[in-house]
């Protein structure tokens, strides 16, 4: 079983024997024995080829899907990717982990890895869905992720930019999503003449953890009057 550490703040060292599934092309050095081989069409989360080739259909769907690998060997490996900051998240059995793909560094095999739709996510970038990462085993199991610039971990309750927001924790299968808040939503808004402010995402549930990087992904809502 291998142990995720943030590293330096930039990097996060992995250590232990076993197998896990990383961003492709993220090593950057390691000592041991590993092995590297590029998923073609990602996790079947126990469905075999066709479990892999309906996860890789629905991501692809959605724009959530991104290139992975799979890191099999012991020792000690490094990840990193463009300098970005590094998180390490622990998800305890029953959890659930939502992330933004292009911000998953690495994780476990023993995590069921999909795609949930939510409707709030219309308003943000990314669309309807997110990618989801569930802890259904017996043990605590991590998640490595990646901001542009340091972050910032929140508890709910919270409300933060939609743009910014990384990823946030809830139980599996049980809700935990972000509700919109358009308290700053008025005619400029319709105009495109706003305070670049006008909607957040509203995080309620018990014991929640939100993390947020200081870098805005570009809105996918561009309407202006001039």
């Amino acid at each position: 079983m291998f142990k995720f550490y943030v590293e330096e703040e930039l990097s996060c060292k992995i250590e232990g024997t076993g197998k896990f599934i990383a961003k492709k092309g993220a090593m950057v050095a390691f000592k041991g024995n590993f092995k590297f081989d590029k998923m073609l069409l990602g996790p079947d989360n126990g469905g075999g080829v066709m479990g892999s080739l309906l996860g890789l259909a629905k991501r692809k769907l959605t724009g959530e899907n991104i290139e992975l690998m799979t890191v099999e060997g012991s020792g000690v490996i490094y990840l990193a990717k463009n300098a970005y900051h590094v998180s390490v998240f622990e998800l305890e059995p029953g959890d659930c982990l939502s992330v933004e793909s292009e911000n998953l560094l690495a994780f476990p095999t023993d995590l069921k890895y999909d795609i949930r739709f939510i409707g709030s996510g219309v308003l943000s970038q990314k669309g309807l869905a997110t990618t989801v990462l569930n802890n259904f085993s017996n043990l605590p199991q991590q998640v490595a992720v990646i901001t542009d610039g340091n972050p910032l971990m929140l508890e709910a309750p919270c409300v933060v930019d939609p743009d910014a927001v990384v990823a946030w924790t809830s139980e599996a299968n049980g809700g935990g999503d972000p509700s919109v808040s358009m308290n700053n939503f008025s005619w400029k808004t319709a105009i495109g003449q706003t305070s670049g402010e006008s909607y957040q995402f509203q995080f309620n549930q018990t014991n929640q953890m939100v993390l947020v990087q200081p870098s805005e992904r570009l809105s996918g809502l561009k309407v202006s009057v001039d």
